[in-house]
């Protein structure tokens, strides 16, 4: 029987919950900060949890996490 794979690209960019949810980070904080202002910034700091229609295709690529 073959190992199941774990997707590293999913891997690097969510994080499970002690709940079991998804953690991910936010859209647009990477550059482009000029024209952005100071509270779009610090909003878009954070992380925020993967909705629950995409968590299972997430759950699907991180087939090791519980």
């Amino acid at each position: 029987m073959p190992k199941i794979k774990t997707r590293k690209g999913a891997a690097k960019r969510f994080r499970l919950t002690g709940s079991g949810k998804f953690m991910r980070r936010k859209a647009g904080h990477n550059h482009l900060f000029e024209h952005k202002t100071t509270n779009r910034k610090r909003k878009l700091a954070g992380v925020a949890l993967v909705d629950e229609r995409d968590a299972g295709n997430v759950r699907l690529m991180l087939p090791n996490t519980h």
